[in-house]
């Protein structure tokens, strides 16, 4: 596993946002989407409910956190 990748999943999860975790590690949000989605991906489960607020953790997410 990646470590930049847990890296972003956990400031994700800490700011409830893509974008506003985005902000906070100085990269542009599109690269953050696509670095949790390959995270996402190699782990076969996803880590967050997306809505219209931000982001919300899934079971998977809350082990995965929980976890590191």
């Amino acid at each position: 596993m990646d470590t930049h990748r847990l890296k972003y999943f956990l400031r994700i999860a800490e700011e409830g946002s893509i974008t506003r975790a985005a902000g906070l590690l100085g990269i542009a949000q599109p690269a953050l989407s696509r670095q949790l989605q390959l995270l996402e991906d190699e782990l076969g489960v996803q880590l967050f409910r997306r809505n219209r607020r931000g982001v919300q953790l899934t079971e998977a997410g809350e082990r995965l956190r929980a976890s590191t």
